[in-house]
């Protein structure tokens, strides 16, 4: 129900059975009245017309007066309420994420379109753009690994570091996973989040690095940090940079796919995470919405309500309705009752 503009809710609504009992009543008026009502002959009727008989049969409305005003009283026994419902949310200490990104020449390979590397970078920045409490920093590696964005709640900052990773040759060539996944933990060890994870994406084989990536997984497992591990890559042969040319671009040509998807299933085991292959766009962006539902935020809501009551009003109106009757009954009505 609705009341100014504003809804209106019953407290004790139980009550409205009361109203079946005015009919009854009304009925029970009816006859009753009939039959109190006295025969009177008489020669003539001029001395009966005019005023005296309309005022004869207003004298009727009194008792719906009296009816009105009970209906008003049972709504007031009903307590009519306008609630006013307000909530607010209050998010539980978020995750920090270290996204550690392979960024070695094979990462320009155009098995994912336009390339591994610009693939990633398009599906990740959905991520981030979706992990609204949490903070998240980005390691890239290749023969070695550096820390490009310390874990920032700030996904401006992020997804801008996220835009200008490219394959520049400033970091040696090659996959050094282990020193990757070390970088990351080293970002997360000293943490104080709720939950930490790493999510590491390559597209080869360990090949470079003086840090086994076995004994960089134990230091994650010993900071309590669960890792995901992702191999990027389509499967056979991919064309590839092969070498680069006098110009500075890269010659491409077809290369045989090798992922050590064995180390990369043992560190997420060994972490408590998992492993995932994408072999196209559609399958990475399918593995990051999954990690996204795995590594959920708390959220607790709490709902403040505000009833304000309104049976006075109908209490008020029952009142005048009854002394209306009174004042009727006893003034223009006295005589004809």
């Amino acid at each position: 129900m609705t009341f100014k503009g504003e809804d209106v809710f019953f407290a004790d609504p139980k009550f409205f059975w009361l109203l079946t009992l005015i009919i009854p009543c009304l009925i029970w008026y009816y006859f009753t009245n009939n039959k109190s009502n006295p025969t009177l002959i008489v020669s003539s009727i001029d001395t009966f017309n005019g005023s005296s008989q309309v005022w004869g049969k207003l004298r009727h409305s009194l008792i719906f007066l009296r009816f009105i005003a009970i209906i008003f009283l049972i709504i007031a026994i009903a307590r009519p309420q306008t609630v006013d419902v307000s909530s607010q949310k209050k998010m539980n200490k978020g995750i920090d994420i270290i996204m550690a990104i392979d960024v070695s020449s094979s990462m320009l390979a155009q098995d994912l379109k336009p390339n591994r590397l610009d693939a990633l970078k398009t599906v990740a920045k959905e991520f981030i753009n979706e992990r609204v409490s949490d903070r998240i920093g980005l390691v890239v590696y290749a023969g070695e690994s550096y820390t490009k964005t310390p874990v920032t709640s700030d996904k401006t900052i992020i997804i801008n570091s996220l835009d200008e990773i490219n394959f520049d040759g400033v970091i040696e060539d090659g996959t050094a996973i282990g020193m990757g996944l070390a970088t990351s933990v080293n970002r997360l060890k000293d943490s104080k989040a709720k939950s930490k994870v790493i999510i590491l994406l390559t597209d080869g084989v360990n090949n470079s690095g003086f840090i086994d990536p076995n004994t960089a997984a134990d230091l994650a497992l010993s900071f309590g940090i669960k890792t995901y591990t992702i191999g990027l890559g389509s499967n056979g042969n991919a064309l590839a940079p092969v070498a680069i040319n006098p110009n500075g671009t890269f010659r491409y040509g077809l290369t045989k796919v090798e992922i050590d998807e064995k180390l990369l299933e043992s560190i997420a085991s060994q972490t408590g995470g998992l492993y995932f292959r994408a072999t196209d766009n559609e399958r990475l962006k399918d593995i990051y919405q999954e990690i996204n539902k795995l590594e959920k935020t708390e959220v607790e809501e709490f709902k403040y309500s505000n009833a304000e009551e309104m049976y006075r009003k109908f209490v008020l109106i029952s009142f005048i309705l009854v002394f209306l009757e009174w004042i009727l009954r006893s003034t223009i009505f006295k005589s004809l009752l």
